[in-house]
């Protein structure tokens, strides 16, 4: 029954990268490249903005220059590759190789505006002009990064400043071996600087959040095969020739054998903590302090090492890697005739000592990954490298790594990494991150290999991932259906529902199952409400003239660092939702505000922290509470307030007490007596907030007396960081305050190990609205059912529950928890479970369980 208005609207769900360049005819591309770059170049132009993420030595250097020749050929105007210090080098060799004839090009390396002056050169700069400011890349028409792998860092200078900087150059590319060595989320950020999806719908679109830890994202199981299909849209993976069919001779890296060899360190030397208390062992991974103190305590240990390993093998060459200078100090005095590159170092002579090392003009190489690591190819001369020393970073490790590992390299390579005993976390972080990086790049392979260059089925995915086959349950006083809840809206009869409640997904905050059906599955706000405007006017049809859609809504909290406001933010989606039910022909009728827990917020997104308050209070917020809109569906008869069928309350059974905690929207806890400063200092932290509740409902409230009581509570070590001990008591009539944060189906649900319901409502909400707004016998309606907590309440209330839910298994345990209700068994809260005397089960009891 799904209109094929929506059918279209969720097709157009399904992302691919838009193509924005030109066709060019074979002819026209340089025959001198390789047939994997002439493939490579060819696709790139007719997307216009691409990725190319080519293993070590598979000539990302002259694709890069091929694509700016062309560029200047089919359309003109100024030309752009950015690239590391000390690369410059590696393209005018390059240029001078391949590119001759009627396909010669010039380039001419700029650092600054004033030096731009040509149309019919290709540009090269380094990051930092153009990080500076010092050249803007909006004069140029086409741009590609070289080693692109420094917009990795989502939160660095590089990255925020390049995004807008680059913002509507009409041809963009970047290029590099590693797009992604250390987590999978950082591609999103080469298609946020391509703008082939914004940065922050391809983090909600792909990765799920751990509501409890900031920042800690993670690809959604069920999403990965269509994160790779979408990867693969705008961005080539390749490591051989042979992924794309073409012959890989020459194309075979040589053999690479790796020695880790661990040399004692001095633990009498680890030092002290800042609490002045002395260290038994030397922890590097403690802090950069204790890292760069254990550098220093092993040096010498290292170096002798290093030495040691040289003479195994006098007349090679090898490069020798370090990450301190004094390491690179002390290389320079034990070994003779090394020349080294390091940052202060003059421009020129950093490159002449790179060419020199590159063509063999001497022997051994000091130097450090993040100097030399992109973009210099050493393999003519040179198969071995030593590290002195290591640290967490895998990028510019494994960079290093592929300075002499590469095609065309003709000898096996020999890769020393030297370590402290007190470094064997550090060395198994770098292993573990090689082996991600090797698993994900082998995932790209397969995909390329399969689908080649831009052929995706992507019509074969989408059909795949709309719909789902529907089923209806029911029993005497429910009927839930596993189905789209727009589907399921349209299926029921008009007019037939007394109360909606529901609590909507907050925008593509999370997404709930792997169907593109999910409302949690769209790019940001507008997009979500216009998906709302499928259901909503169906809630407005099957609702009973004169009754209320209640909407559990909450505001989304948006990261500075997405946003690029420099602090979080507030987006106001209740707001939003209000206008949303206004624009469908409700009647607003007002909101209930049910407090949160801001410190257990805050451990969610570290947006209110403490310390950041001492440092600047201008950029904090408060906590972020629910709401429940209120939403009435006009009644036939508009001369009078009432429905068309009352909700009718007889004065027996509804009192004047009840009446009165309905109205003023809070239930009120009791407690014996007040506690003196002292005995809250006693009270052990989780029985803080109950006591504090019973506390707070018996006295007039002091800010400042409660102030005093949490430092009494933080002095004694007794005050909570997992949770809100002095949460303020509402005595508004419209915040609720009181509601019991734990006491729904999730509890059941973990303690039963099952997958959470990630936002399910609180009893105590849906009860009183159910009684507020409703009759006995009438049908109390979820659109978006969850674990089916709407009706297992309304079935506990008298009434008749009916939902919709999209996700399997939540359907299967809300129906489990409705089958309960009907049966009159009482299904354990977790507060039930935590109270229970603990009973060792009996082998009866194990099996009984195990059958029901």
């Amino acid at each position: 029954m799904t209109s094929h208005a929506y059918l279209d609207f969720l097709r157009a769900k399904m992302k691919v990268a838009p193509a924005t360049g030109f066709d060019v005819d074979d002819a026209d591309i340089n025959p001198d490249l390789a047939p994997h770059c002439r493939a490579i170049v060819k696709w790139a132009l007719q997307g216009g903005r691409r990725g190319i993420f080519a293993a070590f030595g598979l000539h990302k250097t002259s694709i890069q220059l091929e694509l700016m020749r062309l560029i200047g050929k089919y359309v003109g105007g100024r030309r752009l590759i950015v690239l590391p210090l000390g690369v410059r080098h590696e393209f005018f060799d390059e240029a001078r190789e391949r590119f001759r004839g009627e396909f010669a090009i010039e380039l001419r390396f700029v650092r600054r505006d004033d030096e731009v002056t040509d149309d019919d050169v290709i540009h090269i700069a380094n990051y930092e002009s153009v990080r500076d400011g010092k050249i803007d890349p909006r004069q140029f028409v086409a741009a590609s990064l070289d080693e692109a792998a420094i917009l990795r860092g989502y939160g660095t200078k590089t990255y925020q400043t390049f995004l807008p900087l680059f913002e509507g150059v009409r041809f963009k590319f970047v290029a590099t071996a590693t797009p992604s060595p250390n987590r999978t989320k950082e591609l999103i950020h080469y298609a946020g600087f391509l703008q082939v999806m914004d940065t922050g719908q391809a983090l909600t679109r792909f990765f799920q959040r751990n509501s409890e830890k900031a920042n800690e994202l993670t690809l959604y199981p069920h999403k990965e095969d269509e994160f790779w299909l979408w990867v693969n849209s705008w961005a080539v993976f390749l490591q051989s020739p042979a992924d794309l069919g073409f012959p890989d001779d020459g194309y075979v890296l040589p053999k690479m054998t790796v020695n880790w060899h661990e040399v004692p360190t001095d633990h009498g030397a680890a030092g002290v903590d800042r609490d002045g208390q002395g260290l038994l062992i030397n922890d590097p991974g403690a802090s950069v302090v204790h890292a760069a103190r254990e550098k220093r305590i092993s040096l010498d240990a290292r170096i002798g090492k290093m030495v040691e390993l040289l003479a195994e093998a006098p007349d090679d060459h090898c490069v020798l890697w370090h990450h301190l200078e004094d390491e690179r100090r002390a290389i320079e005095a034990a070994v003779p005739g090394v020349r080294s590159i390091f940052g202060s170092q003059d421009l020129e002579k950093n490159e002449a000592n790179a060419v020199g090392f590159k063509n063999g003009e001497f022997q051994h190489l000091a130097t450090k990954p993040e100097m030399s690591g992109a973009g210099s190819n050493f393999q003519k001369h040179c198969a071995w490298e030593i590290f002195a020393g290591i640290d967490a970073k895998f990028h510019d490790f494994i960079q290093a790594i592929y300075r002499v590992v590469r095609f065309g390299q003709k000898r096996e390579c020999r890769i020393d990494i030297i370590y402290s005993e007190a470094e064997r976390g550090t060395r198994r972080i770098l292993e573990e991150k090689w082996a991600e990086h090797d698993r994900m790049m082998e995932r790209m392979t397969e995909i390329i290999r399969k689908y080649g260059l831009g052929k995706l089925p992507l019509e074969s995915v989408l059909k795949r991932s709309i719909g789902v086959e529907r089923t209806v349950e029911q029993g005497e006083y429910f009927c839930i259906a596993h189905n789209d809840c727009v589907d399921e809206a349209i299926r029921t009869e008009a007019g037939s529902v007394g109360l909606i409640v529901t609590s909507i997904p907050f925008s593509n905050h999370y997404e709930y199952t792997a169907s593109y059906n999910d409302f949690g599955h769209t790019d940001d706000n507008e997009h979500f409400w216009r998906q709302m405007d499928f259901l909503t006017p169906e809630l407005f049809r099957i609702l009973k003239p004169g009754r209320i859609y209640a909407c559990h809504v909450k505001d989304r909290i948006l990261f500075g660092n997405v946003t690029g406001a420099g602090l979080p933010t507030v987006s106001p989606f209740h707001a939003e939702a209000i206008f949303h039910g206004l624009k469908h022909g409700f009647d607003y009728c007002g909101m209930i505000t049910v407090d949160t827990d801001v410190v257990t917020e805050n451990n969610g997104n570290y947006r209110l922290g403490y310390t950041e308050m001492l440092k600047d209070g201008s950029k904090m917020g408060v906590g972020s509470p629910e709401y429940v809109l209120l939403f009435h569906k006009p009644q036939t008869d508009r001369t009078k307030g009432y429905a068309d069928e009352r909700v009718a309350k007889d004065r027996e059974e509804y009192s004047l007490a009840r009446w009165q905690l309905d109205a003023h929207a809070h239930w009120r806890s009791s407690g014996n007596r007040l506690l003196t400063r002292e005995e809250w200092a006693q009270i052990p932290p989780r029985s803080v907030p109950k006591a504090f509740r019973a506390y707070s409902d018996a006295t007039v409230y002091d800010h400042e007396e409660v102030v005093a009581i949490g430092e009494v509570l933080q002095s004694k070590d007794r005050l909570p960081t997992e949770y809100m001990a002095l949460a303020p008591v509402s005595h508004s009539p419209w915040i609720w305050s009181d509601v019991v944060r734990m006491l729904t189906l999730n509890g059941s649900q973990s303690s039963r190990n099952v997958e959470k319901h990630i936002c399910p409502l609180q009893f105590d909400i849906v009860d009183r609205l159910i009684d507020r707004y409703s009759n006995p016998g009438d049908v109390v309606y979820d659109p978006f059912g969850g674990l089916m907590t709407v009706p297992y309440r309304a079935i506990a209330k008298g009434r008749y529950g009916m939902a919709s839910e999209l996700n399997e298994v939540s359907f299967k345990d809300g129906l489990y928890y409705c089958r309960e209700a009907e049966a009159k068994r009482n299904v354990p809260s977790l507060f039930d479970l935590m109270e229970a005397p603990s009973i060792e089960p009996s082998i009866d009891d194990l099996t009984s369980e195990a059958v029901r």
